[in-house]
């Protein structure tokens, strides 16, 4: 796995988290990362719009889309 997909599985694990706590999980994990990694993995799967940050917390982006697809599929007009 690369480390993006490290730290998704970790978010997954957690669902809210601090830098702390995510880099306790990968160290337990077998895949220490240093700070800088692990903060430039965070802020690249942020701007990716995968991961949210709120006042040094992260966990996971809800899902876009979903109401769109059922609504197109189901059709939402009368």
């Amino acid at each position: 796995m690369d480390r993006k997909a490290w730290v998704m599985r970790a978010l997954e694990a957690l669902r809210f988290a601090t830098f702390q706590e995510i880099q306790r999980y990968l160290d337990e994990e077998g895949e220490p990362f240093s700070k800088k990694e692990l903060l430039d993995t965070l802020k690249a799967l942020v701007q990716e719009g995968r991961v949210e940050e709120k006042e040094g917390t992260y966990r996971l982006a809800p899902k876009k889309g979903d109401k769109a697809a059922f609504d197109k599929l189901f059709g939402s007009e009368p």
